[in-house]
């Protein structure tokens, strides 16, 4: 069973007619794997619209699609390119910009989730016009975005929550909430970053809202449903992320979740990119992620851990996960390792 979409509702969500094209997905000239997570998350949850790859010279990373020129993509059906990384302040390096000009002439749109604006390119926008082009920009939050109200909605929602970002709080929401649709619940995957919202084909761009409205962006995702409705929230960086945590808490507050699941990487000793701050203990974060979130729902709780045991052989990923679920005496998985560990996160989830 697919992910279901947002249904249209009068609330503020970016939409595009782009997500669902067949795409090709640019690497540029990357070497860091985890600033390409945008092109691994719609390898893996948009198998079907992913045509291959274009890399640059010195790249590093690769997601094993085809690799392919422009022309040949759009032979292959291909009808945009989709830039499948995000690097640091979510620049556009002035050496991409050949390239992406390449890709309009061959008849291909373009499709960024950067910081820095497509249209804000001269080149890419004077070029865009002449073809019939379009420049698609996903971080660009929907207009009618009002402060937050605090008034309790109904419906459940169940939150993902770091120890640190970059962790798998994407792969997480996406992973619970298909398994409840598979159990056939009536749930929802709420993205709130560029990736997510390219894979469900809606959402708002959360770490874009300016900080007033990042509660009531939160809200506006999350409306009021029928009772039964499940809606599972992507999470953005860390209440411990020196520089992400005010993201965090505005989403925090604004989806209110009755559940939360903490989302950790084992070995992970400092935050991303912050050398002088350890990665918080699971028991801190669920302490603090309770005592913060009962501002707007004082019956808070959490559901379970979700631990990235990537890298980790079979053997050490099930020893780690016993051994955590029984320190904490909560259910814990690796949602894409799957198997009855993660069926008992989806039924804490599903209460």
């Amino acid at each position: 069973m697919g992910l279901a979409p947002p249904p249209a509702k009068c609330y503020p969500l970016n939409r595009s007619s782009h997500f669902k094209l067949k795409s090709q997905l640019f690497l540029g000239d990357t070497t860091e794997p985890g600033f390409a997570k945008t092109a691994f998350g719609l390898r893996d949850w948009a198998p079907d619209r992913c045509v291959g790859e274009f890399v640059l010279p010195g790249a590093a990373v690769s997601t094993g699609l085809p690799r392919l020129g422009p022309e040949q993509a759009y032979a292959r059906g291909a009808r945009a390119l989709l830039i499948g990384v995000a690097s640091p302040g979510g620049a556009i390096p002035p050496h991409w910009v050949p390239s992406l000009l390449t890709a309009l002439e061959a008849g291909l749109d373009i499709v960024a989730g950067m910081h820095v604006k497509l249209n804000a390119i001269p080149e890419l926008r004077r070029l865009a016009e002449s073809k019939g082009r379009r420049l698609v920009d996903v971080r660009t939050p929907p207009a009618g975005i009002t402060v937050a109200t605090g008034a309790k909605r109904s419906g459940k929602r169940v939150l993902t929550v770091g120890t640190d970002c970059a962790l798998g709080k994407k792969y997480t929401a996406l992973a619970i909430a298909r398994g409840l649709q598979e159990r056939g619940l009536d749930a929802t995957f709420r993205a709130t970053g560029q990736t997510g919202i390219m894979i469900a084909g809606a959402g708002i761009p959360i770490d874009a809202v300016v900080a007033d409205f990042v509660a009531g962006a939160a809200e506006a995702l999350t409306p009021p449903a029928d009772p039964a409705h499940i809606d599972v929230i992507e999470g953005q960086g860390s209440l411990y992320h020196p520089a992400y945590a005010a993201v965090s808490l505005g989403l925090l507050h604004g989806s209110q979740p009755d559940l939360f699941v903490v989302c950790h990487q084992p070995g992970r000793a400092r935050i991303l990119g912050m050398p002088g701050y350890p990665v918080p203990a699971i028991e801190d974060v669920i302490a603090q992620t309770i005592a913060l979130g009962r501002l707007t729902n004082p019956g808070i709780r959490c559901a379970g851990v979700s631990l990235n045991t990537a890298g980790m052989s079979e053997d050490a990923a099930a020893a780690e996960i016993a051994a955590v679920a029984t320190r904490l005496g909560l259910p814990v998985a690796d949602p894409i390792r799957r198997g009855m560990a993660f069926e008992r996160l989806l039924d804490a989830c599903s209460g």
